[in-house]
């Protein structure tokens, strides 16, 4: 894991740091689960980019409506946000568009080397679960008060529920956009669990 990332560094001089690398024996299936149904249901099968959810991305919206893409299909993969979080920056405006070369450099690059069950093994460990709180093992104790391996179904859907916007979206107290948002994920939870790729990456 690294010892320390430019997002928790930026974080912790306003919110503090709480984080705790755990291994990806102890992150629970549940977690796993509930990360790929939420975040990235391509991410057993596609190389870092999923290109039909950045192609749907892509599309004009029409007048008056807003684009909605079903949960799980992000343009930005859960490889791609371990490649922002772990070796580059957060941050929109233009900052946004000068990340975007190393960031496909490192997308591909840990593709290429770590595989994929160190890679969600690491995006679990450093994704942002509250002000301050990395990983789902610190989100585990600060929400419920117990390790990450005793989360219940609901309560991983529940915090992977307050990504991508972890500061504004709140877990406890729950916010509503959290409501609405988890049993969502506990849908597709139970709609994707029994595909042999996926069985294979969150045992």
């Amino acid at each position: 894991m690294p010892p320390i990332t430019i997002t928790q560094i930026t974080n912790s001089f306003e919110y503090g740091l709480k984080r705790d690398y755990v291994s990806g024996s102890a992150i629970p299936s549940n977690a796993k689960l509930a990360a790929i149904a939420s975040e990235d249901q391509a991410f057993p099968d596609h190389i870092g980019f999923d290109w039909d959810a950045i192609e749907k991305s892509l599309k004009p919206k029409k007048k008056g409506k807003k684009q909605k893409l079903p949960i799980g299909a992000g343009a930005s993969t859960i490889t791609q946000q371990v490649a922002k979080n772990v070796f580059l920056w957060q941050g929109g405006g233009i900052t946004k568009y000068i990340r975007k070369i190393p960031e496909a450099y490192f997308t591909i690059l840990i593709e290429l080397i770590w595989g994929k069950h160190r890679i969600l093994e690491v995006y679990l460990n450093t994704i942002e679960m509250g002000p301050g709180i990395f990983g789902i093992e610190a989100a585990s104790q600060q929400y419920f008060g117990k390790p990450a391996k005793q989360l219940s179904r609901a309560e991983a859907a529940m915090i992977i529920a307050c990504l991508p916007n972890p500061k504004r979206f709140s877990v406890k107290p729950m916010s509503g956009r959290v409501g609405w948002r988890y049993p969502q994920i506990l849908q597709q939870m139970h709609n994707i669990e029994d595909d042999e790729d996926i069985q294979l990456l969150i045992k």
